[in-house]
């Protein structure tokens, strides 16, 4: 299993949506995601230039209903 560290926001939501997630808009620096059978909203921050962090995405990600290997492949 590859890390975590070091993904470009951008590209997180990029996988989310190819992960069937329908971006729903955006309030400030953040994402907001929403996926039908799925009652959890997900937030992704997207500042330019930086990072996000593993905690986050991680929970992020276990909201989504996924593992990190089928995040990543997503992100791949």
């Amino acid at each position: 299993m590859a890390g975590l560290h070091n993904l470009k926001p951008d590209r997180v939501v990029k996988a989310f949506i190819r992960a069937g997630w329908k971006h729903e808009g955006q309030r400030g620096s953040h994402v907001k995601l929403s996926k039908e059978g799925n009652p959890n909203i997900l937030s992704i921050p997207v500042h330019k230039g930086k990072s996000i962090k593993q905690g986050l995405l991680r929970d992020q990600i276990k909201k989504a209903g996924l593992t990190v290997d089928e995040f990543l492949e997503y992100y791949r």
